[in-house]
């Protein structure tokens, strides 16, 4: 057997649709968390309105937010995955459908960016990147839709051979500079080395790991949690009501490169949007989160 261009429509417009109407649960427990150990009692409550706003849109079938983002997918190919027909064209189509069918209805955030011109469609969209997976017989698809806060605030430096105080201290400027425009608590991603395009590859996939879980090597885990603690110590707080709880997680990974350092700092906002299915060959639709 074969993935099909229906399957792979069907599943990446489905990808999109749900992620709009409900949180990871991983973020579900990081905001459980952090209501728990909040000292700022408006913080709290801000906290607490952000997990009923969830729970009440999962059970309605609605958004949880009206900036419904554009559609952006990673998807992960397996080398001894196989196709029948266009994929690229299946993830275009599913997109146009869903638009044309969806209730609550999209606003047209979709944006050419030399024009201003609004819409559901325009070049390049939905945005997706390939990557190929050795020795896996599937293919996985991450959905993570961007809106206009978390995408705003998104920043990259080229460094020199850069000491990591000077490549933490510019993602917290990253962070100051942002401030609660990215709708806290956020994720940030942070992608160090590799080339211009690679480190804001890593920063974005960054976002995407699971609540909890730190980066496999103890030195970049140790740098994950110094600047947790360090954004959490900004005081902006959840929607910037103050407080401790400017982000529930902060991921890095790096890449290794030349003497030239591009590091890069990307947010997901509070809702953290993430949806992931594995298609396989044999037909299976698998439902990761």
């Amino acid at each position: 057997m074969a993935i099909t261009p229906e399957t792979i429509k069907r599943v990446t417009a489905d990808l999109y649709d749900r992620s709009l109407r409900f949180i990871p649960k991983d973020s579900k427990a990081a905001l459980s968390r952090a209501d728990s150990l909040e000292t700022n009692e408006t913080a709290r409550h801000t906290l607490q309105t952000m997990l009923k706003s969830a729970d009440q849109a999962e059970k309605s079938w609605r958004f949880v937010c009206s900036d419904s983002g554009v559609p952006v997918y990673v998807i992960k190919v397996g080398t001894q995955a196989r196709f029948e027909g266009n994929v690229r064209k299946a993830i275009v189509d599913g997109f146009a459908e869903l638009v044309a069918s969806i209730q609550p209805p999209l606003l047209p955030h979709v944006t050419n960016p030399l024009t201003l011109e609004r819409g559901h469609s325009g070049r390049h969209m939905p945005i997706v990147t390939f990557d190929m997976v050795d020795d896996c017989d599937f293919i996985d698809i991450t959905c993570s839709p961007k809106a206009l806060g978390s995408g705003r605030w998104s920043a990259m430096e080229i460094f020199s051979f850069p000491d990591i105080p000077t490549i933490e201290a510019y993602v917290l400027d990253v962070v100051r500079k942002a401030g609660s425009q990215p709708c806290p608590p956020v994720v940030v991603g942070v992608g160090i080395g590799g080339t211009f395009d690679y480190a804001c590859k890593l920063a974005k996939e960054a976002t995407l790991r699971p609540i909890g879980q730190s980066h496999a090597e103890a030195m970049v885990a140790e740098m994950e949690q110094r600047l947790l603690t360090a954004v959490n110590k900004t005081g902006f707080g959840p929607m910037g009501t103050g407080g401790d709880s400017t982000a529930t997680a902060v991921h890095v990974d790096y890449a290794a490169g030349h003497g030239f350092t591009p590091v890069a700092v990307t947010f997901n906002c509070w809702i953290n949007r993430r949806t992931r299915a594995r298609l396989h060959n044999d037909g299976r639709v698998e439902v990761v989160e």
